[in-house]
């Protein structure tokens, strides 16, 4: 049988299984703990950190099982025009079927139906895949990150046009 996958917004029964998820692609990518987005408290609450004013969190399961995430928000300590794209997850037996596609267009859709202009995006330099991925989507490399993440480790910064 051909999976099914349906994306919605988070809820908060989602929560507990969407940190999962984050953390064991840390652990597969052996990402940095501190410096990066493993570090952020609101990775145990996604529901609540998403729930504010112009942001967003989509979830994807496959068969009733939760498969991935992404989301956009505000770029903290940027302009009102630029959003950032946010804990963009995947688990490796779904990337493959279209899902981060479907995040990557679900968030930037909803961005411009914000009245954002620009997406941002910080990643790992390991990632080549997440990045070619980016890349293929139009996002293009920046010298210099913007806003203030508070995501030191992270080495690669990139934006597209909306």
């Amino acid at each position: 049988m051909d999976a099914q996958i349906v994306y919605r917004a988070i809820e908060a029964s989602d929560n507990a299984a969407m940190a999962r998820i984050i953390r064991d692609i840390f652990e597969e990518f052996d990402v940095p703990k501190t410096g990066t987005a493993f570090a952020d408290p609101s990775i145990d609450d996604m529901h609540t950190a998403f729930s504010v004013s112009r942001s967003v969190y989509f979830v994807a399961y496959e068969n009733d099982r939760l498969v991935g995430g992404a989301g956009i928000a505000p770029l903290v300590g940027g302009e009102m025009v630029v959003c950032e794209l946010q804990k963009m997850y995947v688990q490796q037996e779904a990337r493959h079927l279209g899902v981060g596609r479907r995040l990557l267009e679900l968030c930037l859709a909803r961005a411009k139906e914000m009245g954002y202009k620009q997406c941002y995006l910080e990643t790992m330099s390991t990632m080549q895949k997440a990045q070619a991925f980016y890349l293929k989507y139009g996002f293009v490399y920046l010298k210099s990150r913007l806003g203030d993440t508070g995501h030191y480790a992270c080495p690669v910064w990139m934006i597209k046009e909306l």
